[in-house]
């Protein structure tokens, strides 16, 4: 089965309608562009000569509508919309399922799962589903794109979608659902069974350098470096910047030049990400909570080392913040 076909298949099989790429309509502007271009070269007789004029001046012939600005608005528009989505149920579900005590309860209920623990398993596996065979649809138009154009826009155009934040399978959500999914199965394995989904995601830990991989659809794999730039150990107390990138909490303060004390919403719109140095990044900065409780489990040595490490330097911020608060108020 081709994978266009499959791919709406299974977005009219989902419960709700949910954003999705257009294949059909993508595909129906990358036709007219095709045949375009075997009007072009018909005309001058080679398929070298044309290969050799788009080479030469970027450009598709006779200016057709892709390079006019159809394909790349329209696929912009519907991976944002797939990615809002995604974001907005991950949070939800990942919520849900640190949420404790009566608040979890109050949340359940207002969900309509009060007690339903598979539900909340089959989701999070849906979500995983619907970010992967997005992600690989995606890939596919652009793939089918640089075919046709004898360009690499299609590829240039992953750098952007990076920048955008429309990159799914960039998405710190993505990593947290991952999590999520190990996690359950270590719960499930302590009470004598396994979990029956994503059985091929894990975490590799080869020469103490943590890798969250999973083998995705159509030969695709995904992994996430767990090892903190900065440090150069694995990421404790992890957070996603904005940007994608994953670090150590305290490390990310030091680097944007604020203390815990004051947090990372602290840090000033100029200062950039450490790694891909990108500004404005530190703002809405996200606590990977269900990767903290996979590490501290997985690695529990090193979580304990680290915590006492961190407490200590957590007390001597916080001594010398209010030393200069009272000297300032002292007018010392």
């Amino acid at each position: 089965m081709k994978f266009c076909k499959r791919y709406e298949e299974y977005m009219k099989g989902r419960d709700q309608e949910l954003p999705a790429v257009g294949l059909k309509k993508l595909k129906k502007i990358l036709k007219r562009c095709s045949r375009e271009v075997k009007s072009k070269r018909e005309k001058q007789g080679s398929a070298d000569s044309i290969g050799d004029d788009l080479a030469a001046d970027g450009k598709c012939p006779n200016q057709c509508p892709v390079c006019d600005g159809t394909f790349f608005p329209a696929l912009v528009e519907e991976m944002s919309a797939v990615v809002g989505c995604f974001h907005k149920r991950a949070q939800k579900l990942l919520e849900l399922n640190l949420a404790s005590g009566f608040m979890k309860y109050v949340i359940l209920f207002r969900r309509k799962m009060l007690g339903d623990h598979e539900a909340l398993m089959q989701e999070g596996k849906d979500l995983v589903t619907y970010a992967i065979i997005n992600a690989v649809a995606v890939r596919k138009i652009l793939k089918k794109y640089d075919k046709i154009h004898y360009l690499k826009q299609g590829r240039a155009f992953k750098s952007e979608a990076h920048s955008l934040r429309i990159e799914i399978l960039q998405s710190p959500w993505l990593c947290e659902l991952m999590a999520f999914y190990i996690n359950v199965k270590q719960i499930d394995a302590s009470r004598g069974h396994m979990a029956g989904f994503l059985g091929d995601c894990h975490l590799k830990l080869d020469d103490d350098k943590p890798i969250l991989s999973c083998c995705l659809l159509d030969s695709m794999s995904l992994d996430i470096s767990l090892t903190c730039s900065i440090c150069l150990e694995t990421v404790f107390d992890p957070i996603s910047l904005t940007c994608g990138h994953i670090f150590c909490y305290m490390c990310c303060c030091l680097a944007a030049s604020v203390t815990i004390i004051d947090g990372l919403k602290a840090a000033s719109p100029k200062e950039r990400c450490p790694l891909c140095r990108k500004k404005g990044v530190y703002e809405n900065y996200l606590h990977l909570n269900e990767l903290k409780v996979l590490l501290s489990r997985c690695c529990p040595e090193y979580w304990e080392e680290r915590l006492q490490f961190e407490r200590v330097q957590r007390l001597q911020q916080a001594k010398e913040h209010w030393e200069c608060q009272c000297r300032t108020i002292m007018g010392i």
